[in-house]
């Protein structure tokens, strides 16, 4: 799933090529994509996109006339950017195309599950699609600590809880514990406050360099791959590779459908956690369906 640092970039592309252009049309290929009726969909045709935000992990694109498109593209949404009038890519993955002067921004989904999700809304229902949680890039140590702290949770949880945190998932939190030295498991009761400054610096470091590194990789053009495994990553997705840190091969905890991976020379003291053994904490403290990764 997209998470804040590659929703950034994904903003940051479509607003140097949207902004200030009329939504000339939305081509809807989905029936399923549309989640909302009023207003309808018909009323955005040809305003102009005026600005851009990013609400937790959605990308909402305000048009004049106080009238919003959030978009979320949840795990396997991806948006590309083509010639004007380009035809919606093929087969199940097409969902829509939004159509302006100078080039259409497709949208795509993997998959036969189709999570992706497209809401009209007036300015002031924008807060219901804000999950709320805080801003980590924006935070105060202070305010992450006290959220961090606001209920005891796993670390794993507490980070990639959308009403504590904004835009951190699955990938971003295992690099941000790799980066803190902590154990995923650990609950945030027990967190010193040494290691809660460590987990809020880990924190805003880990996802501005990601953010700088995809602008580098991106350059001047459009964010084409769009992933939550990179070779560059220090443990997300590297179950049995060296630690970049200490070389010792990266473990991972498996509940349901999800994967935590970590390191258990620099995050656990060497211990290796069990999966068998974390089932009855993760149950708890873990999200039940995939809307609650956002």
């Amino acid at each position: 799933m997209p998470e804040l640092p590659d929703i950034t970039v994904y903003i940051e592309a479509i607003e140097s090529r949207v902004v200030g252009q009329p939504l000339e049309n939305v081509r809807v290929a989905s029936p399923f994509l549309l989640r909302s009726f009023d207003p309808p969909l018909e009323e955005a045709i040809g305003r102009q996109i005026v600005e851009l935000r990013r609400l937790g992990k959605r990308i909402a694109f305000g048009l004049e006339g106080d009238l919003w498109l959030v978009l979320h593209l949840m795990i396997a949404g991806r948006l590309q950017w083509k010639a004007p009038k380009a035809k919606i890519p093929g087969g199940k993955i097409g969902l829509a195309a939004f159509d302006f002067l100078n080039g259409t921004l497709t949208l795509t989904e993997a998959g036969s599950k189709k999570r992706a999700s497209l809401h009209i809304v007036r300015a002031g229902d924008l807060d219901a699609h804000q999950p709320g949680g805080l801003e980590p890039l924006d935070a105060t140590e202070q305010q992450f600590v006290e959220v961090l702290r606001s209920s005891n949770h796993t670390l794993k949880r507490a980070l990639t809880n959308p009403r504590l945190f904004s835009g951190i998932g699955n990938a971003y939190s295992d690099e941000i514990l790799h980066a803190a030295r902590l154990s995923p498991v650990t609950l945030t009761c027990k967190l010193t406050d040494e290691d809660a400054v460590r987990l809020y610096s880990a924190t805003k470091l880990t996802l501005q360099h990601w953010i700088e590194l995809l602008r580098k990789q991106t350059g001047g053009g459009f964010p084409a791959k769009v992933t939550a495994f990179r070779p560059e990553m220090a443990a997300h997705g590297r179950y049995g590779q060296p630690c970049p840190e200490c070389s010792s091969p990266i473990q991972r905890i498996r509940y349901a459908d999800n994967e935590t991976n970590y390191c258990a020379t620099c995050q656990t003291g060497g211990k290796v956690l069990a999966d068998r053994s974390l089932s009855r904490l993760l149950k708890q403290d873990w999200p039940r369906r995939i809307e609650e990764w956002e």
